[in-house]
């Protein structure tokens, strides 16, 4: 059971989360680890983070489109491939044990952890493309990462940013704006499977994702105006403080 006080921090960490996902990607960094910090079960965890992001990822979507920051060419291959690939994802994560997924988990948060603050290094390099492989790239990269996003999630919209800007040439702010919609699939089909299994905690879930969603917009606002500052410290420290804690059940 879920006290008031706790829920109360867990929407703080959503709002974070959703601020810092719209501007950079790897919202999940922090509302994952603030999940798991509360005592909730891995699987549970993940689908109630699924549950909040949705929203989040619904209103960063909406915000970057409204700003014209969207290719509306590459949303329909981009948000079928995410969303079948979230499927996979998804279906794939519920199979895993307990103790190996806590493994799983760490190994993967630290993985997240290094796309994100590396992220910021990135500069658009366009590739002369024909449009056939433009449309065969796309495809691959939204099954690929929406795979990823259904399994685990945290870390999934710097990807999109990176593969983006290094494939497509995309601005990164563009390129943010492109990957929301990629993001926004993939986190539906997600919360679609979470839910059927009965492991999203939405008495939990929907406070954070009000939360989530007034960050998202916030993050959008600021990320027009270079907010990638704001992320690099936070991600450090809540990537290292659930590690331990992770790494501290697994021993006992």
């Amino acid at each position: 059971m879920i006290s008031p006080a706790t829920l109360a921090l867990l929407a703080g960490a959503a709002f974070v989360a959703g601020l810092i996902d719209a501007i950079a990607g790897g919202g999940g960094l922090v509302a994952l680890p603030a999940l798991l910090a509360a005592g909730v079960p891995p699987h549970v965890a993940l689908g109630t983070n699924k549950g909040q992001a949705v929203f989040g990822a619904a209103a960063s979507a909406i915000s970057f489109w409204r700003r014209g920051m969207v290719d509306s060419e590459r949303v329909p291959i981009g948000f079928a491939a995410a969303f079948a690939g979230a499927l996979l994802g998804g279906w794939g994560v519920l199979a895993v044990p307990l103790r190996p997924l806590r493994v799983i988990v760490i190994v993967l948060l630290l993985v997240a952890a290094a796309v994100v603050l590396a992220r910021r290094n990135v500069e658009a390099r366009p590739h002369p493309l024909g449009p056939a492989a433009r449309r065969a790239a796309l495809a691959a990269i939204a099954l690929v990462i929406g795979a990823y996003d259904g399994f685990f999630g945290p870390g999934t919209g710097s990807m999109l940013v990176v593969a983006f800007a290094l494939l497509f040439g995309d601005a990164l702010t563009r390129a943010s704006g492109n990957a929301k919609i990629v993001n926004l699939a993939s986190n539906l089909a997600a919360v679609l499977v979470f839910a059927d299994r009965g492991v999203v905690l939405w008495s939990v879930a929907l406070p954070m994702a009000a939360a989530n969603a007034i960050g998202a917009a916030t993050g959008v606002h600021l990320a027009v105006r270079q907010g990638d500052r704001l992320v690099r410290g936070v991600v450090l420290v809540v990537v290292a403080a659930i590690v331990v804690k992770l790494a501290t059940d697994l021993a006992r």
